[in-house]
């Protein structure tokens, strides 16, 4: 029964979680549970302690797999506070029977917002002017003079293509679901175009697919791209070989690479180079989005645990 109270532990892996206006915490305390605050890196010796006894998990970005899940005995739920399940083993927390949801949608328009920040800040040479240096007149662009490139066509994909539109520039896309050549899906401006089409067409070149186990740009990617390119990463750090991308950048085919998803640490081949504009990965985050990612991750952890279907389970791997 809904009213039921629950027993039992949830562990929260995420630092944001309850930090906005909402309170999903309160969701979870109220209908019983304990709430326990753990580390957000998945460290398993870390974690041992607040799993033992777990029966549901809002968990951040880090690992989940065997190390972790054999400390958690008692789990049957893990709430991806997010989207991305790419650090998850969707088949090991099958096997155990551990429901897995995620929080699809919600960050969507607060991504969005961010990708068209960094396409002006570059644009517009804005680290420059916040420096107090005066941006050559000539290096400042207008995104409505662009032809932006958007690389996956999802919810956040289509938010910026809205975006980039509104602003007047021409918009085209590429994504596997996408018949090359056809316009755009839901009335949305613009054109599908293959990889390499899309790459050497594009002024500004946009980032939105999942994780593909390789770096999409690539050096033979990025040999084709138009010069001066401003290129855009709030997906996955995974997308671009950092190397290459150093290349690209030395000889002027890249003109910024402005990157909120990064492993820009020291010893990267981007580190410190001119035309390099990183953020530490808050794309998703705002008030709106984290109230929304928080309740919808409580929501759907307490459904399991009443024996409801959650509103956004996550299948396991095939």
């Amino acid at each position: 029964m809904a009213g039921d109270r629950l027993v039992g532990r949830a562990v929260v892996t995420t630092r944001s979680f309850g930090s906005g206006d909402a309170d999903p915490e309160g969701l979870l305390t109220a209908a019983g549970l304990e709430v326990v605050r753990a580390d957000p890196s998945h460290d398993p010796a870390s974690l041992e302690a607040a799993l033992a006894g777990a029966v549901a998990w809002i968990a951040g970005v880090g690992p989940i797999g065997p190390a972790q899940l054999d400390h958690a005995p008692d789990l049957r739920v893990v709430a991806r506070y997010g989207v991305g399940v790419d650090a998850v083993d969707r088949a090991e927390l099958a096997r155990r029977g551990v429901v897995l949801t995620n929080t699809p949608g919600v960050n969507a328009e607060t991504v969005a917002d961010f990708t068209l920040l960094l396409m002006l800040a570059a644009l517009r040479q804005l680290p420059l002017s916040l420096a107090g240096t005066m941006p050559p007149p000539l290096a400042s662009r207008e995104l409505g003079a662009m032809t932006v490139g958007i690389v996956g066509l999802g919810r956040i994909g289509r938010a910026v293509a809205r975006r980039a539109a509104a602003f007047g520039a021409a918009v085209i896309a590429h994504d596997p679901m996408l018949t090359v050549g056809a316009p755009l899906p839901d009335d949305l401006p613009g054109a599908a175009a293959g990889l390499e089409d899309l790459v050497g067409r594009s002024d500004v070149l946009t980032l939105h697919a999942p994780a593909l186990g390789r770096p999409l740009l690539d050096a033979a990617v990025l040999a084709r791209v138009r010069p001066g390119l401003v290129l855009v990463n709030a997906a996955r750090a995974e997308l671009i070989d950092d190397a290459a991308l150093a290349a690209a950048l030395a000889d002027g085919r890249v003109a910024v690479a402005a990157l909120d998803a990064h492993g820009v640490t020291a010893g990267s081949p981007l580190e410190g180079l001119p035309g390099v504009l990183l953020t530490p990965h808050v794309a998703g985050q705002s008030r709106e989005s984290v109230d929304r990612m928080g309740i919808t991750a409580a929501t759907d952890a307490l459904r399991v645990l009443r024996g409801e279907a959650p509103q956004h389970p996550v299948p396991p791997d095939a």
